[in-house]
């Protein structure tokens, strides 16, 4: 089994910066909207195929352990801007009121994702480039990841002193801890990267 680093993947997708994701997906025979609906999950399993994975493999052996992202970005006043929030994990109530930031789950998401820009052009858009490719490689001192920290501190002790509903999305600059899941009555949390974070990561990115 070829082993792909998360160092060689970067490396494999960044070969790709400026070209269009449904053409590479015709070319590795993944469908798009050839049914006439369109399969959600077409960016994701190219980005895989070009960093390097091969079919059905969805996780690096080993240990070597990462994982990939699709954010989706748009024009607002002739600049490229996230055009959503972005999904990190679910919150387990009771994981969180055991782990500091640095023992979390949420941290070793964020640690392992590479996140990957592509432009939107409009739902069901014939086409998607991949702009960007980016990591959060900052040491744990760095200003980013200690507010990014000040974030889940702020989030674990809501819950441990107000509970697990009092989870609300207002929560937090960078992350947030709001619902997900269909419908307003749903009871599952999880964390986000908000919008300005998202921004933030490809505004540092090499």
């Amino acid at each position: 089994m070829k082993i792909v680093t998360r160092a060689t993947a970067i490396k494999n997708l960044k070969k790709y910066i400026g070209k269009d994701l449904r053409a590479l997906a015709k070319k590795h025979s993944i469908t798009t909207y050839e049914t006439g609906k369109q399969n959600k999950g077409w960016k994701g399993l190219v980005l895989e195929r070009l960093a390097g994975l091969q079919t059905n493999v969805s996780k690096a052996p080993n240990g070597l352990s990462w994982e990939l992202k699709s954010v989706s970005f748009h024009h607002v006043k002739n600049a490229l801007v996230p055009k959503e929030t972005m999904a990190i994990t679910m919150i387990n109530p009771e994981e969180l009121k055991k782990h500091s930031f640095f023992e979390s789950h949420c941290w070793s998401k964020l640690k392992a994702i590479i996140f990957c820009a592509v432009e939107w052009h409009g739902k069901n858009a014939e086409q998607a480039e991949l702009i960007k490719v980016a990591s959060l490689d900052f040491a744990e001192d760095d200003k980013l990841i200690q507010e990014i920290k000040s974030d889940y501190d702020l989030i674990r002790n809501k819950l441990i002193t107000k509970g697990f509903s009092a989870l609300t999305g207002s929560d937090g600059k960078w992350i947030q801890a709001r619902t997900k899941g269909a419908g307003h009555g749903s009871t599952s949390r999880a964390f986000y990267a908000r919008t300005a974070f998202v921004k933030k990561i490809f505004e540092t990115a090499s």
